[in-house]
């Protein structure tokens, strides 16, 4: 009977999302039925809140549009509130015809061919970023990272960007969007994730190890015991800000108040998934178990049902003042440059 059930949520639910990946093998697709019956019922409801409020008045920053943002963004207005609330609408408008006019200038030749490399490896499970695709996300791709990498030589390209880039192409539909949205991510809300140095990454990186100690002791305690760098468990959460570590909502439903309340957001969705799962990791007994744990603890029910798990990040870590992590910032990357 329990394999009928599967069978029939399985054709229910399909084996590609509404974003073009192919589900896993693995795929527990009752749970996922179970758990979709709910989330329409809150997506139809936000949805008509959303369309009130758009009709109503322009968006601007306000502790209603917060509010509106933490409990998600609907789908068909994603696109329009990532540009506003990160301010890539407002860089598009000053800037007409820029974008083109990096991809019309002369190319360097190694940029090019980095980016041409990483295409095919980029989602190579979705539908839509295979090269025979109809439509085809790989030209879109490819012009939003090359152009990016003409815009912020510092930068350049850097692996990592392609799957970021990637999903804003998901989301907007339109390379230009983003473009800006990447700028806006690259430049102001991660700086210094992709530079050469990736201090912002080591930074954030140290900061959430403190943060740990604040507030996870016997977690932070461990992997001291263990000799466990934060680097080896987290770095992919950071550098591709949950891709492919969280299912697809409930990644667009962080990057939701990524772009409107800033990277703080990060350490907040980190917290929760230690702390949820803190009895988890404390059964760890040695360094290969601690990294098992950490990829155990990024799936499940709880990051399954995004609407729940995005208000537990809200309430789970307790208080996460932007003063602190600034101040945090400022230690952990003197450490950094001090030890070379």
């Amino acid at each position: 009977m329990e394999n009928v059930d599967e069978c029939l949520a399985e054709e229910r639910v399909g084996r590609v999302d509404p974003y073009g990946f192919r589900r896993p093998q693995d795929f527990d697709y009752v749970s996922y039925e179970r758990f979709m019956s709910d989330y329409l019922t809150v997506l139809t409801r936000r949805a008509i809140k959303w369309s009130k409020l758009l009709q109503r008045s322009k968006v601007e920053k306000s502790v209603k549009v917060k509010r509106y943002i933490r409990k998600g963004i609907p789908n068909e207005h994603r696109s329009l509130i990532w540009m506003i609330v990160s301010g890539a609408q407002a860089q598009m408008e000053k800037n007409p015809g820029y974008f083109r006019k990096l991809l019309e200038g002369e190319q360097d030749p190694k940029l090019v061919e980095a980016v041409k490399t990483d295409l095919n490896r980029t989602f190579p499970d979705n539908e839509y970023f295979r090269k025979n695709a109809n439509p085809c996300f790989q030209r879109e791709l490819f012009n939003v990272l090359v152009a990016y990498g003409n815009h912020n030589k510092i930068v350049g390209y850097c692996q990592g960007m392609n799957f970021i880039a990637g999903y804003l192409i998901i989301v907007t539909k339109d390379e230009e969007k983003a473009f800006w949205l990447l700028d806006a991510l690259v430049g102001k809300i991660i700086p210094d994730f992709y530079s050469p140095t990736m201090i912002g990454l080591k930074t954030d990186q140290e900061v959430l190890g403190e943060l740990v100690k604040m507030k996870i002791p016997a977690v932070a305690a461990l992997m001291d015991h263990h000799n466990v760098m934060w680097t080896l468990v987290v770095s992919r959460w950071f550098i591709c800000l949950f891709i492919d570590i969280l299912p697809v909502e409930t990644v667009f439903r962080i990057w939701d108040c990524l772009f409107y309340e800033g990277s703080k957001i990060i350490f907040r969705v980190a917290l929760t998934l230690i702390k949820h799962q803190q009895a988890s990791i404390l059964e760890a007994n040695n360094f290969p178990d601690v990294c098992e744990k950490f990829k155990e603890i990024t799936q499940g029910p709880l990051i399954t049902d995004c609407h729940n798990f995005m208000q537990k990040i809200f309430r789970e870590p307790g208080g996460l003042s932007l003063a602190l992590i600034t101040k945090l910032r400022e230690s952990c990357r003197a450490r950094i440059l001090a030890q070379g």
